[in-house]
């Protein structure tokens, strides 16, 4: 009797997507994790983006360091925060210590929390310093889809987060036992070792990545301004959550018997192209600069005593002032303020080095840098950061 033939069973093993066996290194007492790295290498990626960008339209150096250092550390606590809210049982439920809602060195992070939290620290430090909000905001959008991007390949070191088993060939492999306990995210245990899921840390990074190449590209090509590049992010990001939300199997909380996480895509989508269809009837061109009336250039007939202005001041009229600078210690005046130049203009984003002032960009790295460590030796077999 002739043997059975193994080499369909041998191209799919070679086709499946394979688990990492590495998800950290020890310097110590500390453990740095493969996870938090992602993490940390998006927000780098981000800034440096954003930063080309913000150049590119006239905007400060400084002005983003000065953004970030605020609103990174408010994006990981928002993340954290909606976490909690939408998977509160280890927290809250049965056996649950509320006290470990506070370890954030542990993980779980959700992106709506860090984007909403995030935004919302933008615009009051935006206010302070007489920063146009959504030219910001259309300047930092790219960046960000990127940062999610490479964020994801953290799930992937994990072993979490992944979707329903499938029988396509680029199924991603996961372990049933790590270091010869369980492995606390396989999903059923009826299901034989071999079996394959969905990638959807990879789906969802490759739609990302499109997503970034995509608001670069509508942003020049259409003129985008006024807040409507991060409103198309928005509505692109919510899309592709939606249909990869529902092939994940982890535990989530439902509504209706449908995902927390796909509800609230669905909103986030609905509210992100009703702003931008607002906001395009409004404004068919971008803003005239990135600087608010608040920005005038000391001595200028529009230099006040700190009082708000409408948001319809020029980069050149308001004329840029060294960010973060306290009152009454501006940069000294110009002449006129930089031209505005083309975002989106590739020769316009070689940007230039940071500024010797730039002293938030210190300060927005090391608050990155704080999720990265975990006090403490921990085993693959624990529950591992998982970001949401």
């Amino acid at each position: 009797m002739a043997e059975p033939s193994t080499a369909g069973t041998a191209v799919d093993v070679l086709a499946a997507i394979p688990s990492p066996s590495w998800s950290g290194f020890s310097l110590g007492p500390l453990t740095i994790h493969a996870y938090a790295l992602c993490i940390l290498l998006g927000i780098v990626l981000a800034l440096w983006v954003t930063n080309r960008r913000w150049q590119a339209r006239g905007g400060s150096e400084d002005d983003l360091w000065n953004i970030a250092m605020w609103a990174i550390p408010a994006g990981i606590i928002g993340g954290r925060l909606y976490h909690v809210f939408s998977t509160p049982d280890p927290y809250f439920g049965p056996n649950g210590n509320p006290v470990a809602a506070l370890y954030i060195w542990n993980g779980g992070l959700g992106i709506w929390g860090a984007v909403a939290l995030g935004v919302l620290t933008v615009f009051f430090v935006c206010r302070h310093y007489g920063i146009r909000f959504t030219a910001f905001l259309d300047a930092a959008a790219p960046g960000l889809i990127l940062a999610q991007a490479v964020g994801r390949w953290g799930n992937w070191f994990n072993q979490e987060l992944f979707g329903a088993p499938t029988t396509l060939p680029w199924g991603l492999a996961i372990d049933r036992e790590i270091d010869g306990a369980p492995n606390p995210n396989w999903p059923d245990a009826a299901l034989p070792a071999d079996t394959l899921f969905h990638p959807t840390f990879l789906y969802e990074s490759l739609w990302n990545l499109v997503g970034f190449v995509l608001l670069i590209w509508a942003g020049r090509r259409f003129t985008l301004g006024h807040g409507q590049v991060f409103f198309l992010y928005i509505c692109y990001y919510t899309a592709g959550r939606v249909w990869i939300e529902a092939l994940r199997i982890d535990t989530a909380e439902l509504i209706l018997g449908v995902r927390l996480n796909v509800w609230v895509s669905i909103l986030v989508f609905a509210l992100g192209a009703a702003l931008f269809v607002l906001s395009r009837i409004r404004h068919r061109a971008p803003e005239d600069g990135v600087y608010t009336g608040r920005r005038a250039q000391p001595g200028s007939d529009d230099d006040t005593d700190g009082r708000d202005h409408d948001d319809h001041g020029s980069a050149g009229h308001a004329g840029p002032t060294a960010a973060g600078t306290a009152p009454g210690n501006a940069a000294p005046a110009r002449a006129s303020g930089p031209a505005p130049r083309d975002p989106e203009d590739p020769e316009d984003l070689r940007g230039s080095t940071m500024s010797k002032r730039s002293f938030g960009f210190f300060g927005a790295v090391t608050s990155a840098i704080s999720i990265v460590p975990q006090v403490g030796s921990r085993t693959r077999s624990e529950h591992p950061p998982r970001a949401d």
